[in-house]
């Protein structure tokens, strides 16, 4: 019986990571739009 329980509880386990995978996006960033670029480009000669 405890066999049963164990691969249960790993069933269990593995499909809520899946369903955290592949569920809706909850993330919480707040919306701060495009920003300007503010940097000196990237030169490999310098």
């Amino acid at each position: 019986m405890a066999i049963y329980r164990t691969l249960e509880m790993i069933t269990k386990y593995l499909l809520e990571a899946v369903a955290r995978i592949f569920g809706p996006n909850d993330d919480q960033y707040p919306v701060i739009g495009m920003q300007p670029f503010s940097g000196e480009p990237y030169s490999e000669a310098g």
